[in-house]
């Protein structure tokens, strides 16, 4: 069969079908599957009597990746009817192959995950390689959809509506197959590739009857009748889901509960077309566009290079000297070891180092009591990490990552006494978040070879690195410090050297923004609420009492004096004011000190400080609490914008990724840039309200020119 992605095999009435799209690394439900799907149950059909049973496999190292982002991301509100007629022939052709009248055994080989295990709930029976790489379950949430290939209501009609739901719908969980076996969402386990096909001809063998048991009684499994299912479900679920988002956007959880319940009270095919509906809201809808354009194809273009210097040999780090013990220089120096670097973690002594060492060995305990880690396997992580307070011991290293305290000198000082015992060609960086780099690398004499690799806390955690490019920085060492994060697992974005690089110069728009609030007298009740409601992790000034506030007060302060010694324009922002009075006359500059715009007892935050309003001015509710979530929003994406237009980021994905692994940006929006693009009228609509921001509380809501542009003026 000409241009055909589905291979043909038969065996004594056995039939099995290989899925192996040649134009694609994985196999995708794009129009080719279509096609090819259809021509295959034809010929299925026409065996009649003489088909005895049907294997689904693949040709390719995954079983199927699913659905075909590219449309997905292309969908529009316009496209809605074709999506609805595309999905609907999906489904047709599935439940085709679930009624064809013999067997049909998923034997999957790989990785299935979204509408590749769609495929395999469409089957009666699925065998998976016993592969700890292999990964099963339907994420779709987390691109902010739902399984629109019968997932939901597979999955509820086999595992019952509050499995369906906690386990696998709404965390967009992925599986091991043990795990998938365990929770039912495949029925066996196969040593390899020969014994998956013997075990799934076995099973066609002796079972010549099976059908889906939702073409049976098609009740919902637990005891319950359908109808029983959905009221126990319905009383408590939209709430507890409200609560556990925080009332911040959540399209895809809602219409996945929704679709999950609605669909338990009616027919199988009912119930695929009450899922095809809800799917189509939101694949045609804006924040599944977001999603997928940020944590999708805004990563994998920054993860392959797109910021990488082209024409450079790849390059690997065999031994790291990591300066500075404490928290940071432990975390790094755990990361480098669990990427299989020899690390040497030096502090002024030996103690000191052991110390730092020590975080390693707690975390890593904390692994193995967990189970998510062999006691061997910590062992020889924590063997690869050397302690010392010797200089001699940092001999030959390729890499120096230096994590001391933010101190110009101090960090001069132990960059400068190393430089002569590391390797001549090694890579030398600085892990600092604010620091000019060009600054810090006239402590050595191979400015070249210097380079900022701003991590974040817990490093071991933490996915975001930041790579600062100095002046004087060469393309080459931009290179290897972009495949040196890569090498540890971790996620590079490239910036430019100013004050605060990228991540700390725009969360510094929002603290100063919530800030400023506090100082106008609006509740911080409803400024916290409003950061919930934006999407963002936690409540914004919690988050200025975790980072101290003394740290953003010092950062405005650095821009302040090099405005001044520059002599650029420099504006002055309210929130600033606020912080000084909560610094210097108030004295609680935050959580560390046990007292900041919260207080706490233990280390716990205990309540919003009540001496807030004797401090500013009278609390009182936000009239409108969309224009706080706007303020939040609009300050650290205008000023993204920002540093786009001056070259400090060199690509939206940039933008993206770091926004939202790096200071929590919402993930609904697809990250800082994608905000401005998505934004209800797109980047007029945004620049229009931008202004209307501006007109009300200032200069710091100006757009840049760029932006400004595709918004005129109007009289």
């Amino acid at each position: 069969m000409p241009d055909n992605i589905i291979g043909w095999s038969q065996d004594n009435g056995i039939v099995t079908l290989t899925f192996d799209d040649p134009t694609q690394a994985v196999n995708t439900m794009n129009a080719a599957y279509l096609a090819s799907f259809d021509r295959v149950l034809s010929k299925l059909s026409e065996m009649g009597d003489s088909l005895t049973g049907v294997i689904v496999t693949s040709g390719k190292p995954t079983f199927f990746a699913g659905g075909d982002l590219h449309d997905l991301l292309a969908a529009m509100p316009d496209d809605a009817a074709r999506f609805s007629a595309s999905t609907a022939r999906i489904k047709g052709q599935l439940r085709e192959l679930e009624r064809i009248g013999v067997p049909v055994v998923a034997a999957l080989n790989g990785t299935a995950l979204g509408g590749g295990l769609e495929l395999a709930l469409a089957c009666h029976y699925r065998i998976a390689l016993n592969d700890p790489a292999v990964r099963l379950g339907l994420p779709e949430v987390t691109l902010g959809l739902l399984p629109g290939a019968g997932g939901v209501v597979r999955t509820v009609r086999m595992l019952g509506l509050d499995v369906a739901l906690d386990k696998v719908l709404l965390p967009g969980s992925q599986f091991g197959p043990a795990e998938a076996l365990a929770l039912g969402i495949i029925d066996e386990l196969a040593s390899d590739t020969e014994d998956l096909a013997d075990r799934a001809r076995a099973w066609i063998l002796a079972h010549p009857d099976a059908r889906q048991p939702w073409d049976g009684d098609d009740a919902v499994p637990g005891g319950h009748t359908r109808d029983d299912a959905v009221q126990a479900t319905l009383s408590a679920r939209p709430a507890r889901l409200r609560a556990e988002h925080k009332g911040s956007p959540m399209p895809a959880q809602s219409a996945i509960l929704a679709a999950a319940v609605e669909s338990a009270a009616v027919d199988v095919d009912t119930a695929l077309a009450v899922e095809t509906r809800y799917f189509v809201e939101l694949a045609t809808g804006q924040i599944s566009t977001n999603i997928i354009q940020g944590t999708f194809f805004d990563r994998q273009t920054v993860r392959s290079g797109a910021s990488r210097p082209q024409g450079f040999p790849r390059h690997t780090a065999r031994s790291v000297a990591v300066l500075g013990a404490g928290m940071m220089g432990g975390g790094i120096a755990l990361t480098c070891a669990l990427a299989g670097l020899q690390v040497k973690l030096k502090d002024v002594d030996a103690n000191r180092a052991r110390r730092g060492r020590g975080y390693a060995e707690r975390v890593l305990a904390k692994q193995v009591s967990a189970g998510r880690r062999s006691q061997d396997d910590a062992d020889a992580v924590l063997a690869r990490i050397t302690a010392t307070g010797d200089l001699a011991d940092l001999t030959g290293c390729d890499l120096v990552i230096e994590a001391v305290f933010e101190d110009p000198e101090l960090k001069a000082d132990v960059l400068a006494e190393i430089i002569e015992v590391v390797a001549d060609d090694a890579v030398i960086a600085s892990n600092t978040s604010t620091l000019p780099i060009t600054g810090l690398a006239e402590s050595v004499d191979r400015p070249a070879d210097f380079i900022g690799l701003h991590f974040f806390s817990p490093v071991e955690r933490m996915d975001l690195v930041e790579i600062i490019v100095g002046h004087r920085t060469s393309d080459a060492t931009l290179a290897k410090a972009f495949d040196i994060v890569r090498q540890l697992g971790k996620t590079p974005i490239v910036v430019g050297d100013a004050r605060g690089f990228f991540t700390s110069r725009v969360i510094l728009a929002r603290l100063l923004e919530a800030a400023a609030m506090v100082g106008e007298g609006l509740s911080p009740i409803s400024i916290e609420q409003a950061s919930l409601q934006a999407g963002y992790p936690v409540g914004t000034l919690a988050l200025l009492d975790e980072l101290t506030l003394t740290l953003p007060h010092k950062i405005f302060g650095q821009f302040r004096d090099e405005a001044q010694t520059t002599g650029a324009t420099f504006v002055e922002h309210p929130g600033d004011a606020v912080l000084g009075v909560m610094i210097d006359g108030a004295c609680r500059p935050g959580r560390a000190a046990g007292a900041g715009f919260y207080d706490y007892t233990d280390g716990r935050r205990a309540g919003l400080w009540q001496g807030l309003e004797e401090r500013f001015r009278p609390s009182r509710p936000a009239d409108d609490l969309q224009e706080l979530i706007d303020r939040l929003l609009f300050a650290e994406a205008i000023d993204t914008a920002r540093c786009l237009e001056s070259g400090l980021l060199r690509s939206t994905a940039d933008a993206n990724v770091g926004s939202i692994l790096g200071i929590g940006f919402p993930v609904w929006t697809g990250g800082a840039a994608q905000f401005v693009a998505g934004y209800p009228g797109g980047p007029a609509g945004f620049v229009a309200r931008a202004r209307e921001l501006e007109n009300k509380f200032g200069f710091r809501f100006a757009c840049p020119p760029s932006l400004s542009a595709v918004a005129p003026l109007t009289i």
